[in-house]
Order: C-alpha cells, then structure tokens, then sequence
C-alpha cells in the first residue's frame, strides 16, 4: 500500500513540530544542568507521566506483544511481566518518593547519597555508570536499524530513490532511513533536552490515542459483522499448569512458534517471572530514562503521582491497538503475506495490519506516532547518556567547576557523540545486535540483588554493591553459552550467585559511613532493615518518626496489580465483545480505584522540592512510615 498525500503530510507536520518544539525550549534548557536534564524539576507530574508511557509506546515492543496477543491470546497479558511491567505499581507505591526524595541528577550520583564518597564507592559509582552507558548505546543501536526496517515496509525505496541524488544499497536502506529519523530525534533532544522531550512525547501521545480508537473502532465493527476461529483457551487469561493450547486445523504453524517459545509450562514459568519481578521492582529502576523521568518531578508527591498516571493512560490505549490489529489479523489471516521464506515471521503482523486495514490519515496518523515512539524513546535514552556522561563523569572527574555555559556546550558535544556512536553500532547491528543483547540482558540479570539489598539493609555497602553486581553479570552473561531455553529458567541460580557476592562482599569489608547512613535514612526514609540506624538518628533528633507503612504499601502494590490487569483487560474485552467479563472487569477496577484513592492517594506525603532542616518549634508533621527491625546489627 502506497502512503497518500494526506498520510505524508500527517508525518511531515509531526517532525516540523517536533523540531520547532526543541527550538523553542533551546534558551530555557541552557539555564543550568538542571534545567537540562531534569527540566529544572518545573514540568508537571501529568505531563512526565504521559511522556514516559509515550516513550514505552515503541515500536518493537507493540509489534512483540501483538504477536503474543495473535498466538496466545488473552493469556498474553501475563507475559509483559518478563519486564516487568508491574514495576510502575512499585514507584507509584513506595520507590517513585524514595528516590525523588534523593534530590539526585542520576542513577550513579543516588549512590554517593547512599554510600557516601569514600574509596570503595568509587567503584559502585563507576559500575552503574558502566552498566547505564553500555545499556543506552545497545538500546540506541538497536533502535535506529530496527526502525528503518519499519519505515521500508511502507516506504519502499523505489518510491524514494527518483528524489534522492545519490545510490544507497539495497542492504543499507533500512540504514538510511534510521539515519534520518534519528537525526530529528537528536535535533530536537540535544536543543531542549528533558523539557522538549517531555512536550514532544505528550503530543505524540494524543497521536498514538486518535490511531488507537480508531483501530480499535474498525476491529469492534470487524468482530460484529464476523467470526475469528482461535484455539479453545484463547479467549481466557486464565491457565494451568501448562499452557495447552491447540492451533492444529486453525493455524497449524503457530503450534511450532509456542513450541519455540519455551512458555508451554506456563504455569512454571509463570511462577518464576513472578518471583523475579517482584524482585526485578524492589530494585527500583534502571538507570535509563524512565528513572530520569522521576528524577524529573517536582516533588516525592509527585514522583508518585506520575508513576501510577503511566499505567492509567498508557495500558487501556495500547492494548486498544494491540487487540484490534490482532482481531483484524485473526479475521483476515490470508491477506497478510507473513510468510518469511519457509517460516512465518510473526513480527510482521503488526506493519501488514498496519498496511490492509488502516484507511488514509489514520495510517499517516499511526506511522507518525510509531515514529515518533521512536523518536520519543531514542531521546529519553539519549538523554540519560547524557546525563551519565556528563553528571558523573565530565562533572565529577573532569571540570567540577564547569559553567553553565560551558556544560551546555558538553551537553551539545556528548549528545551528538552519542548518537553518532550509536549510528555506527547500527551499521553493524546483523553482528553487533546478538552481542548487544547478549551484554544488556546479561547486566540486568545481574542488577537485582544488588539492588534491592542497597534500599532494604542498612549494612549493605558499596563494596558490597560492586562484587554483587560483578557476581551477577558475569555469570549472566556465561550461562547462554552453557544452558538452553530461556534465561528466566536459570534465574535462581544468578539469584543466588549474585545475593552471595553481595552479602560477602559486604560482609568483608568495613560498613557505610554512619554520618552517611544517617543522612539518607533521615532524607529517603526508607522501610527495611534500619534498626540501628534508626536508634542514632532518634538519639539525635527525638522527634524524628520512622515509616513504619510496610504492610500498607504491599497491600497497595497488591491492589495496584489487580487495577493495572483492569486496565489491561479492558479494552480486550470490549473489542472481542465479551460484555459480560467486560462489566466484571470494570466493576472490580473501580473497587481497586476507590480503595487506593483512600489508601494510596490520601495518604502521599506533603513535601516541597527541597527537605530544609525542620524547624523544631514547628507542628509535628504527619506519621511517616518504616518497616524497622529494631536491634538487628545485620
């Protein structure tokens, strides 16, 4: 299908706005470090809030779980928590105040607050660094070649090359294309930084909605009107202990894709994403743009507000236009051309859905807002290796005293040198996508214990943090060469590989400074292991109360869940037209809304940007809490 004249200026009006919005936010992004990649902490919690689940509207993970939604069905919903996607209730709980209260730049500058600056966090420092650098260039590399390939689909290079005064070969044209887009990303990201990228991303939002409905307004009208024949099963999230379900005699090569898969013991593989998720979520985030969107907020309050917004506004219009390509695919199979040689390429549902049923200006409107997915998170990614370059590295070791007008031009200079490095990455993504991946699922296999030990237990130091994090890594990224299947089912093992590291290590070498201790449990107010932590600060500050919420805040993430998978049922339900588990869904999300309004919402805490030293002769503030085991030296 070859795009319109309406399709194209759709597309064409998108990038100009997009460029003029980062040339109108260039001065004010020039103001301090701040400003530029924090947004000054001035930008609105809903505006963050529908940036970061723009940014999360990519084009490759909407194609993935279209594919999972073709092949098994409601059961589908589940899989996303591989992420996982869960993870959001937790910053909107607890995590999202925790770390906005940390008044940090980034991920890797939160671990001095914790560990201070002696000479073992140094090394912390550095691995977070390296983990969040390496994790941004695979992310951008792959990226930038996996859009091209999206963009040839529709705009074949016959169609292009008339136009265009030099020869690309037909090997480099998806590289092309990725050039280009990129270019604009890195136009509008490098001039405004977070405050562009943030305006940018919510008006890609409204784009993604309007593609959203309408997609999902066809597939509705598409199921009246006809029937699509799944597997029994297909229509329940619901499961066993395994998964069992049966295209033969529907599709009978989707029976070889779940086979492939590895989920036909669903129900342990469910059980061991579970277990890593909820881990995977009390690590708080990784140190990409999603914790810099945090760090962005005005306040803790805030913090929470926009964590939990990104859930609300992302799930019911993503999974709109998930399910309603997928019926239409169900319903018109025969149309799509999926075959890829002598296999299906499941992949490609999504872009031939795209291509046969999207009518002209919703496909302009659609390519527009998967671009600028693209764009959106190729920025916010951007942005956080500017952050980690510039903040810890040039900052920290290079020019402390940099002036503003000298760190905006290093802001420019790494923007660019980013970008282009990740260019040539993608040049060589056939080579370099396998090892990427390989080195990125490797370093977050190994992120998790370390990482959730660092909120939770006071004795845990920075030593501690490096031999956990070396002890998870390696071996994470040894095992693919040793087991089959998929990484989740060698989990416990890495677990407890890395849990070791993290305790020996910890264990030999001398605890945290107490002064630091002090301060970050005074500040970030966390539940956990702080006994005696706690007992100083009390000596000091009697007046000082512990949060002592623990129990409310995992009643909250539970509840949270269950609102979130709603959420996630609802638009499915709705478009399949099964109004009966519709109504249930709906009635059981607004019994999960009205409790957290009063457990959740109600209970935020009222704080300003900054935390100054209370005043004593000022009211107590309300209770906070804190789960402190008090005694406990370890």
């Amino acid at each position: 299908m070859k795009l319109s004249a309406v399709d194209i200026s759709i597309i064409v009006a998108y990038l100009v706005a997009v460029a003029s919005i980062g040339l109108v936010l260039k001065n004010r992004a020039k103001k301090d470090k701040e400003a530029y990649l924090l947004g000054g902490n001035t930008l609105p919690w809903y505006a963050l809030g529908l940036s970061n689940a723009s940014g999360m509207f990519d084009i490759s993970g909407t194609m993935w779980m279209v594919m999972l939604a073709f092949v098994y069905g409601l059961k589908s919903i589940w899989i996303p928590w591989l992420w996982p996607s869960f993870n959001q209730v937790f910053l909107m709980v607890f995590l999202g105040i925790w770390l906005r209260r940390s008044n940090v730049t980034t991920g890797a500058e939160w671990m001095l607050t914790r560990f201070g600056r002696g000479k073992d966090t140094h090394k912390s420092h550095t691995i977070v660094v390296f983990f969040a650098l390496l994790s941004c260039l695979g992310f951008l590399a792959y990226g930038f070649i996996g859009l091209g390939k999206f963009v040839e689909i529709f705009v074949p290079w016959s169609v292009v090359q008339p136009y265009v005064p030099f020869e690309v070969a037909p090997e480099y044209v998806a590289h092309f294309y990725g050039l280009i887009f990129t270019l604009f990303a890195m136009f509008y990201a490098v001039l405004g930084g977070m405050a562009s990228i943030v305006w940018a991303d919510v008006l890609q939002y409204f784009i993604m909605t309007v593609g959203a409905v309408v997609i999902g307004y066809i597939a509705i009208e598409n199921v009246s009107g006809g029937t699509f024949k799944v597997p029994e099963g297909w229509t329940t999230p619901f499961f066993g202990a395994t998964l069992d379900m049966d295209w033969t005699g529907i599709i009978d090569e989707v029976n070889v894709k779940i086979q492939e898969d590895g989920f036909s013991l669903f129900g342990l593989f469910f059980s061991l994403m579970l277990f890593k998720g909820v881990l995977a979520s009390l690590a708080g985030p990784t140190p990409n743009y999603d914790m810099q969107k945090v760090l962005s907020t005005r306040t803790p309050q805030d913090a929470a507000k926009m964590s939990g917004f990104v859930s609300l506004v992302l799930i019911p219009t993503r999974y709109l236009m998930i399910i309603g390509f997928t019926v239409l695919a169900l319903l018109n199979y025969e149309q799509l051309n999926l075959d890829a040689g002598s296999v299906i390429d499941y992949e490609r549902i999504l872009p031939a859905a795209i291509v046969n049923f999207a009518p002209t200006g919703i496909l302009g409107l659609i390519l527009a807002g998967l671009l600028s997915a693209f764009i959106g998170t190729f920025a916010g990614t951007l942005n956080a290796a500017q952050a980690y370059i510039v903040n810890d590295i040039y900052l920290k070791y290079v020019n402390p005293r940099a002036s503003n007008a000298r760190v905006t031009n290093i802001n420019y200079l790494t923007g660019v040198t980013v970008v282009m490095l990740s260019i040539v990455l993608g040049f060589f993504a056939k080579d370099v996508n396998s090892l990427l991946q390989w080195i990125v699922s490797g370093l977050y296999g190994g992120y998790i214990a370390a990482n959730v030990l660092k909120w939770y237990w006071w004795r845990f130091n920075s030593n501690g943090f490096f031999w956990g994090m070396l002890s998870g890594i390696v071996p994470a990224l040894a095992f693919p060469f040793f087991f089959d299947g998929l990484d989740l089912y060698y989990f416990p093992l890495l677990l407890l590989l890395s849990s070791a590291g993290s305790i020996a290590g910890t264990l030999l070498s001398p605890p945290t400074d107490m002064e630091t201790l002090k301060s970050f449990y005074r500040t970030v107010r966390p539940w956990g292991f702080w006994g005696p932590v706690d007992k100083l600060v009390k000596e000091e500050e009697p007046t000082f109360v512990e949060n002592t919420h623990f129990w409310r805040d995992a009643f909250n993430v539970v509840i949270g869940v269950v609102a979130q998978m709603c959420l996630t049922l609802l638009p499915i339900y709705l478009v399949i037209q099964m109004h009966t588990e519709l109504l249930i869904t709906l009635v059981l999300f607004a019994i999960c809304a009205l409790v957290l309004k009063k457990t959740w919402w109600d209970t935020l805490p009222q704080e300003g940007r900054k935390q100054p030293p209370r005043n004593p002769n000022e009211e107590k503030p309300p209770k906070e809490d804190v789960f402190v085991v008090a005694g406990k030296g370890y």
